[in-house]
Parts: C-alpha cells; structure tokens; sequence
C-alpha cells in the first residue's frame, strides 16, 4: 500500500524552532567544479616586510584540467642578493626591464579573480601578496586559500615521505614537473600535488570546497574566540611575544616586526600547526618584549628559547643533534664526529645539523686527503693489527709505513683545508665527478656531488662564523621600515646592544649612546654552542643584507682569509644541477 508523499513547506526565509532544508548553495561547490588558482612567488628575501617578489607563477585549473597560466618577472627595486640569484636563477639583470609589481598586480588579480588560490606554504605566498596589493593601494579580494603543506600533513603519513616539503611532495606523486626555485615550474609541480591530495580527501568526506576549508582548520572556532581576548593590548612594536599557561610557565615564544598583528594571526582561521591547536587551549596570557628592530627580536626571541625552552617551540627541542667534525689528539690523528662543541681556538668544521651531512663531508676530505680512517687509536713506536683500508690507498700508520712527521704533513693539509683554502678537497671531487660522468657512473657521480656540496656549506658556515667572533667590537647599522636606522653593537659575535634612530635625524648620536651601554662581551663568549651558532649565523645574515651599512670595526672588518666565500657560486651549481650536464638528473 503506497503512502501520500508529505508535501514540504515552502520557506522565504528562516525560522527559529523549525527545521529548514538548506539549499544547495549551503552545501558548497563540488570540488571538480571549483577553479583553483596554483601560486609560486620567488622574492629576494623571506619576511613580506623586509623583501620583494621577483617573480610571479600561477596555474588556473578545474576539474583536473588546465584552464589557463600567469608568469612574469618583477622588478623589485631593490638589489637581489647573490644567493637568492644562486638559488633561483633570477638576476638582477633578469629583472631590471622587468615591470613593477604595481604594474603586475591590476593582471594577476583578474587572473585569480573569483577563484580558491593555492600555494605551498601559503602564508609565505599570500603574505608577500598581501603586502603588495595593500602598499599599492587596491583592496584585497580575501580569497579562500588552501594551504599544500597543511592538506599533506594530515594526508601523507611520515611512513610515505621524510618531510612535506614540495620537491619531496612532487617527486613521491610523481610530478611531471620538478620544482626547481622558479614560480611557474613550481606553480605547475604544486598543481600536480594538489591533484593528488584532493584524490584522498575523499575517504575523509570532504567533497566540496566548504568541506575543504573545515577540513584546514585546525584550531577549532570555539578555541579562538574563546582566548582572542589575550592579544588585546599587545604594542604594534618588533620584538618577541611570550604565551604563558595558568602557572605562568612560558608555552611558546615567538617574534614579529610587529606583535599585535602577529599574534592576532593565532586566533584567526589561517592558523593550522597542530601545536599551536595544542597550545592555545592552555594559553592564559601573553607577555610582549619590545625590541629596538627584528635583528634583536630575532636574537632575543633565540636567547630565551634557549633559556626557557618552551614545550610548543621545535626549534628548542633537539640541539643536541649538533655534530662537528675534528681532527683528533694523537700521534696520529684521525677525523672524529663529535656531538659536544670543540674548544674554541682549534680546528674544526662545522656545526652539521644532520649527522648524514657530517658523514658526506669527513668522505669528501677523504677522498681527497690520504687521512686515516680506521678508529683505532695508534702508537708511534709499535705496529698495531692493520685493516683492509691498509690495501686501498691508506697509508698505514698501523704497520708504520709512515712516520709520524710524515703524517703529520697530511694532518696539515687536512688543517689548511678547513681554515684556508679548500681548493684540495674541491679540485679532487670535481675531477672525480667527471670522471665519473665521462663514465656514465651516474648513480657514483651524484654521491661525489653530495659530499662535496656537504663540504663547501659546512666549510663556509664555519670560516664565516669564526670571520665574526674574532672582532672584539663591530658596530653596523642597517635602514629601518620606518625610514631610520636600526643600529646593532656586535662584540664577539654576540649582539651586545641595539637601537634604532629616528627617520630623517642624524643616527650617530643613537649609535654612540648604543656603544656606551652596550653589555661588555668577553672573547670566549661565542662558545660553540646552538644558541650562540644561531646567534652569529642571524647576525650575518643581517650583516649581509644589502641595506646594512658597516659604521666601524675593531682592528677593521675581518674579511676571512679563507675562500670558502668564493665557493658558493660552485655549492649551488651543484644543487641545480649536475657538473657533466643535463644528461643525467637524479630522480
């Protein structure tokens, strides 16, 4: 027996206390029928504040289909440093008939109009957009955004990769483009891992692009308008901001060019790191630190990590996976992996952040120096039981082939290489590379590439480092974004003092007033320790920025002797690309 169907109410409008069928407007666009937007910048620095796009790449797509691409290059009005060029590929001659961002944007923005970008890392690419489209005066079209890294760290289990960077990414969804530091290639392998996630967003019933917001959010709604009250009051000021719990013990420390904004960004949907998710719920307060400019909330931001160690901040968690790499104490000496900083004054190469990098590089000095290999402590007057490294090119101290001067001759060079010249170690693998590749070895040939790119970086971290902590006082200042002078007093690698003078006034009163009360830095202060690695590695960096200028130095600016420097062009060829050529690309 059939039943009469119901009719159903006809509803204009809502009613409270009734159920209302939502249209299908409600339900959100099906995901094969949104257009998205696939963005990649390339900029000459990583903070939207303090740098310029180079470059711009996007990739319009619906439904799996290419529906259109954007590409350009910006001009930056700024000098791109050499190693943003050396990374990218992008010159300051590339750019300079380039058109202004400005004059990209009216483009770029009917490009992506109506439409849910996408970017790897999105902050990063929406951020540097953001900043333009509201300095060149147009209203931000608040665009849903999707976030790559934030979909492949809830889809792709650490079993499946090692990390969810977007050359790891395209390579395990096998790309057919490989990410390569410049915006359309970049735009176009993110395109391919985008397709990817969204074929196992299924299975977690998300179907349409309402879903696919939900389903980024990590900090639920009730969360962040439950504790935004804590970012009220907070100063639009650089420097650091701390969350504290109920006991007052510090959750997480961060630092910003300007805090209140920064730390409104914790409470807004953008936000989808799982320890923040974890945190904010515990937060009960939040203190500020103000700061002279961003080189000093960087370094305090540094210290009082390293001081507190705060449970929601990776970056204090492991230091000790440092890894250094020395020669030891003994007649005859052998290179040693050591997790504890060598005493300053001898000789060393490192900080590695990897014990895999520190392996590459000790294979990279033997390969080219005859040093011994075999862990066995040796004496200088008896034989000891000899290895098979004794039959393949060792020379022996085991059966004292070689005497003990005569090693030593080796030792020096092994010495010269890390503190002078590494023209040795470099001239021997680059030899053997193409060797190798005049062998089709291809497999060999990138391995020797790998150690000797291991070496370079590892070898140019430390000349620059040691360059620094032996200047008793250096004094710099670099152009503020308020249109002053942020003013930092160095000594010894550390940062003893800053300030920042104000715009269009004479800064060397500020500066002599930040000498004066600068912290008095003794010469053993730069201990090789994390924190103070990472202190003088901020320092150069900011010391290298191109707006930074030297205003004096103790006994002068201590360009190091060594020429690792030189070298750097050479570490990033070998990343790029493979010394033979483009026969062979390890996959």
């Amino acid at each position: 027996m059939s039943h009469p169907r119901p009719k159903l109410p006809h509803v204009s409008s809502p009613v409270v206390g009734k159920y209302v069928q939502p249209s299908f407007d409600d339900l959100g666009t099906p995901l094969s029928e949104v257009t998205f937007s696939v963005i990649d910048l390339e900029t000459t620095g990583v903070a939207s504040d303090a740098a310029a796009i180079t470059e711009i790449g996007a990739v319009k797509v619906r439904g799996g289909d290419v529906l259109g691409e954007f590409a350009t290059l910006v001009n930056p009005g700024e000098v791109i440093d050499a190693r943003i060029t050396a990374l990218t590929g992008i010159s300051n001659e590339m750019v300079a008939q380039a058109p202004s961002i400005e004059s990209v944007l009216p483009s770029f923005l009917e490009f992506v109009s109506g439409t849910v970008w996408v970017a790897h890392n999105a902050p990063f690419d929406v951020g540097f957009l953001k900043s333009a489209v509201t300095r060149a005066g147009y209203p931000w079209p608040k665009p849903q955004v999707v976030d790559t890294v934030v979909l492949a760290r809830r889809l792709v289990d650490r079993s499946e990769v090692p990390n969810k960077r977007l050359s790891t990414l395209a390579r395990y969804f096998g790309a057919k483009t490989s990410p390569v530091h410049r915006a359309l290639d970049d735009a176009r392998a993110t395109v391919d891992v985008l397709h990817a996630l969204l074929e196992r967003l299924g299975g977690h019933h998300v179907m349409t692009d309402t879903d696919l917001a939900d389903f980024q959010r990590v900090i639920p709604a009730a969360v962040r308008r439950g504790k935004r009250h804590l970012a009220k009051g907070l100063p639009h000021a650089p420097g650091v901001y701390v969350f504290r719990d109920a006991s007052h013990r510090p959750l997480y420390i961060g630092m910003s060019a300007d805090i209140a904004t920064r730390v409104r960004g914790y409470f807004s949907g953008g936000e989808t790191r799982r320890g923040i998710r974890d945190m904010l719920p515990l937060a009960e307060r939040i203190e500020a630190v103000e700061c002279a400019h961003r080189l000093e909330a960087q370094v305090r931001e540094l210290r009082m990590i390293a001081t507190a160690k705060p449970p929601f901040n990776r970056k204090s968690k492991y230091p000790e996976r440092l890894a250094w790499l020395k020669l030891t104490e003994e007649a005859y000496p052998r290179l040693s992996l050591v997790r504890r900083p060598p005493e300053p004054g001898g000789t060393w190469l490192g900080p590695f952040t990897s014990t895999r990098n520190a392996t590459l590089a000790m294979e990279a000095v033997h390969e080219a120096l005859p040093l011994r290999q075999c862990k066995t402590r040796l004496s200088a007057h008896r034989e000891s039981p000899s290895c098979a490294l004794a039959e393949l090119g060792c020379p022996a101290p085991c059966r004292l082939a070689v005497s003990v001067t005569d090693y030593r001759h080796i030792t020096t060079d092994v010495m010269e290489t890390f503190t002078g010249d590494p023209r040795t170690v470099v001239d021997a693998l680059m030899a053997r590379i193409k060797h190798l590749g005049t062998q089709q070895r291809y497999e060999e040939a990138v391995v020797a590439r790998e150690r000797l790119s291991a070496f370079l970086r590892a070898l140019q971290r430390t000349q620059r480092s040691q360059a620094l902590i032996r200047i008793p006082e250096l004094v710099a200042a670099g152009r503020g974004v308020g249109g002053g002078w942020d003013i930092a007093v160095i000594r010894y690698g550390r940062l003893a003092g800053a300030a920042a003078s104000p715009a269009r006034a004479d800064p060397m009163p500020t500066i002599e007033s930040a000498v004066k009360s600068a912290a008095t830095i003794p010469a053993d202060a730069a201990a090789l320790t994390g924190q103070a690695i990472g202190e003088t590695e901020i320092i150069l960096t900011w010391l290298e920025s191109p707006s930074v200028r030297l205003v004096r130095a103790d006994h002068g600016w201590a360009v190091p002797r060594p020429s690792a420097a030189a070298y750097h062009t050479l570490i990033e060829r070998l990343d790029a690309a493979n010394p033979w050529g483009d026969t062979h690309r390890r996959r």
